[in-house]
């Protein structure tokens, strides 16, 4: 079970409750996207079936490897995921090995991704509302070549899966056209909320763990994050956060003692930065991975600028456990944790890190997870979401739109060459200069 520990004033609270009120009566900015309110629960049998179906017919045709195409709320939800529930090492996979492309435009990355699935079994999922986005539209072109060349187009369209909007778009089309199957992004969830639809779904499935317990986890969250009360979890750390900031700590950083969460703060990263982040209002959402970065970053947050505060994902209990063995000859003086837990010495470090942070003027709260498993990162996933919007509505801005990432896009268009951005190009250029 994922608890909290902040201790917020009894002011943010009350602002914090009408927030939630705000939320939950679906009357704030941004209302007609508020579909993942009820996906835990309202998830269809057919779509959980068909995530499955698909991962069991992949692996029992021998495909080795998924390639999961899309960028932002497309892949970092499932990526979280993934990097959460696999070995660290790549050993002993459960289902077939997922891999991402899209997410950005090297060259050099896609390129070393044909390199990589050239002689191993390969699928591909495509995830994109429009089909035209740029980097996934693009490593798309190059994944499907790829198939077609090697399995031909009939074979092809039974290794490709388009996550797509139900009616129109490009890939839409192309789905229609080439015969793949298809599944729906629903029009009332925006990409960063969408990592309990079937853009993290399937590419959780194909890697062989449990979406069931996954959504269970998320359903339950969503119970308790849907209670009007002071002890709603949610609602607790949304009114932490915009005390904090309204104190003058712009920066929250989420911390974890567990490298497997690394891409949990990523995926928080996107969503908090794109729902809050706009109207010259917002927290700035950083990450760290400590006891890594305490070796990086650990002096500026213990004595540089004051402007931060903390979040703690604090895992209870490890997956695994060894040992730390005795050294006879002593040289580096660790004889005294002879028979201690690694885990154990993890946690004192947690405990020593968090009271070092307070005491250089660093406010914290702790997200608590039981363990690191399908349901309970359910609960994350929802928790998470449901402090967005209702912190969001504390801070006055609309939670689900995101108009300032277009900036970079037309600029890139033009600069590309795009038929209808002849102008942009010539001044941009002369900009450039």
């Amino acid at each position: 079970m994922v608890n909290v520990n902040f201790k917020p004033s009894k002011a943010y609270i009350e602002k914090a409750l009408n927030a939630f009120g705000t939320l939950q009566g679906r009357q704030g900015r941004g209302n007609d996207f508020l579909g993942w309110l009820d996906l835990p629960s309202d998830t269809p049998e057919s779509i959980v079936k068909g995530c499955e179906d698909i991962a069991k017919e992949w692996k029992d045709k021998g495909v080795q490897v998924a390639v999961v195409i899309g960028i932002g709320g497309s892949y970092l939800g499932a990526k979280a995921a993934l990097e959460a529930l696999s070995h660290s090492f790549g050993l002993n996979e459960k289902g077939i090995h997922v891999v991402f492309a899209g997410f950005n435009l090297s060259e050099e990355y896609h390129a070393e991704l044909i390199d990589y699935i050239q002689d191993k079994s390969v699928a591909a999922v495509v995830i994109s509302k429009s089909g035209t986005t740029t980097e996934p539209a693009v490593a798309f072109r190059v994944v499907k070549e790829h198939i077609e060349e090697r399995y031909g187009k009939s074979e092809a369209a039974s290794r490709i899966v388009a996550v797509t909007d139900k009616a129109r778009g490009a890939l839409k089309s192309l789905s229609d056209q080439e015969g793949y199957r298809t599944f729906v992004i629903p029009d009332n969830v925006g990409g960063r909320f969408s990592v309990l639809t079937p853009v993290g779904l399937l590419p959780i499935a194909l890697a062989g763990y449990d979406i069931r317990a996954l959504l269970k986890g998320a359903a339950a969250m969503a119970r308790r994050c849907s209670e009007r009360s002071e002890e709603n979890p949610a609602l607790i750390y949304a009114a932490a956060r915009n005390e904090h900031y309204d104190a003058g700590k712009k920066v929250e950083i989420l911390v974890n003692f567990n490298p497997k969460l690394q891409y949990v703060g990523e995926w928080w990263k996107q969503l908090f930065g794109e729902s809050e982040g706009k109207e010259g209002k917002g927290i700035f959402p950083a990450s760290v991975n400590f006891t890594t970065d305490l070796h990086s970053m650990g002096q500026y947050i213990q004595e540089g600028e004051r402007m931060l505060f903390e979040t703690v994902i604090s895992v209870e209990n490890a997956g695994r456990e060894l040992v730390i063995t005795n050294d006879p000859q002593n040289l580096d003086g660790l004889n005294f944790l002879t028979g201690m837990h690694l885990e154990h010495c993890n946690k004192m470090a947690e405990a020593g890190t968090r009271l070092a942070h307070l005491d250089g003027g660093v406010p914290q709260g702790r997200v608590t997870v039981d363990r690191i498993d399908e349901y309970n990162l359910g609960e994350l996933f929802m928790f998470f979401e449901e402090a967005c919007g209702i912190s969001a509505y504390v801070l006055g801005v609309n939670p689900f739109d995101q108009p300032g990432v277009e900036a970079y896009k037309k600029n890139m268009f033009a600069l590309l060459g795009k038929p209808g951005y002849e102008a942009q190009a010539e001044a941009i250029r002369k900009r450039l200069e």
